[in-house]
């Protein structure tokens, strides 16, 4: 780990090589102040700065003693030196590097005997700066170093024993990403923290396509602002770590890197339970960063083991893929066996997203996305596991025009062919117009297709702008699944927003008006609304949702065209044949955080999975066409009549705000009360208690 530790500051020092000074600096806003020398205690801006590198060079040059074996043998080199001056003016060596044992012994003494200093300020408060010293070695003073800038600078060609690399330069890490393109990591908890600045500020934004990016919302929001209202005061390497910032981060110009762990650490006990505890052990590295103003990019890979309540076990298990494995872990993906009662399931996500105009970015990812203002959505929602897709954000006047390709598995038995899951795929646009500065209004189309005669990626829907309707009629209209939607947010006042959904799967406006409950009648909405600093009661926001999907929605003649991927719906969770309200609460004060969720539904299951007229319209998996109910009289709620009530309360503390680390206590009860018990849906009542460390960097969904 030590090795590990000094080979990487070694690469990624967040440090500044000056062309007239071997000592890099980490000052770079007028608002910063450069630790000060007592014989510097006069100066000010550029010359306190200059007088800080000659004394640090001085104090080298006059105390570091190079072994006379070396001399003798005429050795010659540099010795790199990564150091800090604390919050309290200490100097402290965090790396030294040199291929000469005696040279980092002998580095390491000198800054033993450096005097304590008056301390670098920013913004007036006493903080810690990292410097870079290359020690050349045979010794070279001062007022050499300065005559080779000079010279340098006067381009009179002088042999300097300087190299490419010795030019890098280097700046202090300032949070490029808060300005960047680079998305949110998509958290309700983490998005309630700025919805009512967005809300309040804003008249011509766009908030149902998610992830945000961070140049969309810095608009609204000062991200830098909140960051540095959040940091504690920690001089030490471990205490900034672990408290304030990246595991490691480096900026230069045009460029920007950081690297993090992140963890989801955590244990429960559940009753009912055939296990004595719950548990889950996520670790995983992510790496993320900038080129030019321009690129950004973001992966992380997740290596996870975990056993959860029994309904949640249960659930995963009943969609499990085919070729063996035991189940779908819910918005992860499929998992392997773990010590015969737990599962291991590994995890990827990753983006590149490239600014190619002022209005325009295009994202490669492979990851999830969103589309809706509300908690749950009814067209496109991030409770799947991650899938490869290209998307297009267009954004100018009152628009905002979302195009998103996407490639999609189905992993079941009957369509497995030579142990490879069948492909599917989808393309959906969505374009959102700021009809005033109150009201906005989206269009939503999508439409899915398999690979049917070699079909692949069809090019009929390669183009963004085409209405797809029409061509998955014109190409194959048997073979295609098509969903129509509306949305809706009606900006009431600072305080309160109305929105909602309106959807059409496989739309047919005869059954719609005909009044008779046509199976056909393909229909789901959404009503929600948003009361920001709820009660006068700065940063507390409230949420009042209800959802409502008639059977068969998301289905298909063919179930491998479903609205689904990976045995999951890419729509609402629950799939078709329900309703449910949603009462959500929201708390921040400085670290601390408090979140509440209630959920009362009604869903509509199938008594038995196979036989005539069994298919009552929640299993989105099943051919309506072969076993359907019945043809009217369709309600939402038929069949298995469910109640079902969810209560999820958690509090806890922010560790990192870089890292989104949390430190939480986590209350779910369910009560799930079927009319009558089957072998799949039976009456049982679950308290699930849960204590961990987690990275809110995804939603984790458990209300199923």
């Amino acid at each position: 780990m030590n090795k590990f530790l000094l080979s990487f500051f070694i690469i990624f020092s967040v440090l500044f090589v000056n062309a007239q000074s071997p000592i890099s600096k980490q000052f770079e806003s007028s608002d910063d102040r450069f630790p000060v020398f007592s014989i510097c205690s006069n100066l000010q801006g550029k010359e306190l700065e200059e007088c800080f590198y000659n004394e640090v060079q001085q104090i080298v040059y006059h105390n570091f003693q190079v072994p006379e074996y070396l001399k003798k043998s005429q050795y010659s080199g540099v010795v790199k030196v990564l150091f800090e001056v604390d919050a309290t003016g200490r100097f402290k060596v965090i790396v030294v590097n040199s291929n000469n044992e005696d040279l980092i012994t002998e580095t390491k003494k000198v800054f033993l005997n450096f005097p304590k200093i008056a301390p670098p300020t920013y913004n007036g408060t006493p903080t810690y700066s990292k410097f870079n010293l290359k020690i050349a070695i045979p010794l070279v003073s001062p007022e050499e170093n300065a005559a080779v800038a000079k010279a340098k600078k006067e381009n009179i060609n002088i042999n300097e024993g300087l190299t490419e690399l010795d030019s890098i330069v280097y700046k202090r890490f300032d949070n490029p990403q808060f300005t960047s393109h680079l998305g949110i990591p998509f958290s309700h908890s983490y998005y309630a923290q700025f919805d009512a600045a967005i809300n309040k500020i804003g008249s011509n934004n766009h908030t149902a396509t998610k992830p945000y990016t961070f140049a969309e919302v810095e608009k609204y929001y000062n991200f830098q602002k909140v960051n540095a209202s959040l940091m504690k005061n920690k001089s030490g390497w471990w205490g900034r770590k672990v408290f304030n910032e990246n595991l490691a981060e480096i900026q230069g110009e045009g460029y920007w890197f950081a690297l993090n762990f992140l963890f989801n650490v955590q244990g429960g006990i559940s009753n009912p339970s055939k296990t004595d505890y719950t548990y889950v052990n996520t670790r995983a590295l992510n790496f993320k960063g900038g080129l030019g103003s321009r690129l950004n990019f973001t992966t992380t890979f997740y290596e996870s083991q975990g056993r959860f309540a029994d309904y949640y076990n249960d659930y995963a298990r009943s969609i499990k893929p085919s070729g063996g494995n035991p189940a779908v872990v819910p918005g992860m993906g499929i998992a392997k066996e773990y010590n015969s009662d737990s599962f291991d399931f590994p995890m990827a996500d990753a983006n590149i997203v490239f600014n190619a105009a002022k209005y325009l970015d295009l994202q490669l990812g492979y990851g999830k996305n969103f589309i809706g203002d509300g908690y749950r959505s009814l067209f496109l929602s991030d409770g799947t596991s991650p899938y490869p897709f290209f998307k297009i954000d267009a954004n100018f006047w009152k628009i905002k025009y979302t195009v998103n390709y996407m490639w999609l598995k189905d992993v079941r038995p009957d369509v497995t062919v030579e142990k490879t899951y069948a492909s599917k795929y989808m393309v959906n646009h969505y374009l959102s117009w700021n009809v005033s500065n109150r009201l906005n209004l989206g269009f939503f189309e999508s439409v899915v297709w398999t690979n049917t005669n070699g079909r692949g990626f069809d090019a009929n829907f390669i183009n963004p702008i085409v209405f797809y309707r029409a061509v998955e009629f014109s190409s194959s209209s048997k073979s295609g699944n098509e969903l129509l939607g509306l949305t809706y947010k009606y900006k009431w006042n600072n305080q309160v927003n109305l929105y909602g959904q309106f959807l059409i799967d496989e739309f047919s406006t005869s059954d719609i008006v005909g009044g008779d409950n046509s199976w056909k009648n393909k229909l789901g909405y959404q009503l929600g609304v948003k009361y920001f600093n709820a009660f006068k009661v700065d940063n507390l926001q409230l949420q009042l949702e209800f959802n409502h999907v008639r059977p068969y929605v998301y289905s298909h003649s063919e179930p491998i065209t479903n609205y689904a991927h990976n045995n999951q719906s890419l729509g609402h969770q629950w799939g078709g044949n329900f309703q449910e309200l949603v009462l959500l609460g929201y708390y921040t004060k400085d670290r601390f955080y408090a979140n509440a969720k209630f959920t009362i539904g009604t869903r509509g299951f199938d008594f038995a999975d196979s036989g005539a007229n069994s298919n009552y319209g929640g299993n989105i998996y099943r051919d309506y066409d072969a076993d359907r109910f019945a043809d009217t009289g369709v309600k939402v709620g038929q069949g298995n009549k469910t109640s079902i009530f969810i209560s999820d309360i958690q509090v806890g503390y922010l560790v990192n705000p870089a890292t989104n680390l949390k430190f939480f206590g986590n209350f779910l009860f369910r009560n799930f009360d079927p009319t009558t018990n089957t072998a799949t849906v039976y009456k049982n009542q679950t308290t699930w208690f849960t204590l961990g460390f987690r990275s809110d960097v995804f939603n984790g969904y458990f209300d199923y």
